[in-house]
């Protein structure tokens, strides 16, 4: 008697296990193990290899969703020959994610259009590739969510899952003075994230200025005391990347009309 073939059955137990990849893919395995005699032992190792790489390729899909990164901003596509003074070997050891296991603090000063949000973006695309939860937010946006989240009696949820972030990248922080609530608010998330988890922060202000977004002097301190202790610091100075970039279009442009 011709015994059922096995395939509907595989398929059915890769169903039951979750291993839709697998299933998807099984009659094309199937065929190159035929066509190159793989063994079954490297057979089994080619559709793990290849289930592997689909669920990996899945999570980082999901964690730059989640995170609010852009995919677009890494340390490749940086325009280091914009600014010769940039130190790129600092640059390089905030992208090791060294300061996330350390769990101190990453701060990236500078004025507008030295690339500060670019940066912090690429070190989260790092963080991420390096299977480490991020997220980035501009600090207006985290003080407003934590607002929110304060109204709808949400807060002590929201500061649970937010402090569970290994890495949080605060964006533009310092562009406008804080008022006392967020103050309060934001000394309360840095003390929470002290030696428990990192922050990036990039801000316009240089080091010495960052007091000033705080109108309580001493609740400033405290919280600056914590963010700078053992953080890794890297100042940005030189022209605007966006002025740099005006610049060579507009001496292309030139250069296409003069010909």
């Amino acid at each position: 008697m011709k015994k059922p073939h096995p395939m509907p059955e595989i398929e059915a137990l890769l169903k039951s296990l979750n291993l839709t990849g697998l299933k998807e893919n099984l009659f094309k395995h199937n065929k190159e193990a035929i066509d190159n005699k793989l063994t079954y032992p490297e057979f089994l190792t080619l559709i793990l290899q290849e289930e592997l790489l689909r669920r990996e390729q899945k999570r980082f899909s999901v964690s730059m969703k989640r995170s609010k990164i852009r995919s677009d901003k890494t340390l490749e596509n940086f325009d280091f020959a914009c600014n010769a003074s940039i130190n790129y070997a600092q640059i390089k050891d905030l992208a090791t994610c060294r300061f996330i296991e350390e769990k101190v603090c990453g701060l990236i000063v500078g004025p507008c259009g030295t690339g500060k949000s670019h940066l912090a973006h690429a070190i989260g695309n790092c963080a991420i590739r390096a299977n480490i939860d991020t997220l980035f937010v501009r600090a207006s946006k985290l003080l407003e969510d934590i607002r929110i989240a304060k109204a709808a009696n949400a807060y002590d949820r929201y500061k649970k899952n937010i402090n569970k972030i290994q890495l949080l990248i605060i964006d533009d922080f310092g562009l406008k003075p804080l008022i006392k609530q967020e103050e309060e608010d934001f000394h309360e998330l840095i003390s929470d994230r002290y030696e428990n988890a990192s922050t990036l922060i990039t801000s316009n202000l240089d080091f010495s200025e960052w007091s000033q977004a705080f109108p309580n002097k001493l609740l400033g301190v405290a919280t600056l005391d914590r963010i700078r202790h053992m953080a890794y610091q890297i100042v940005l100075e030189g022209p605007s990347h966006r002025e740099f970039n005006k610049k060579n279009i507009v001496s292309e442009q030139s250069i296409v009309i003069t010909n």
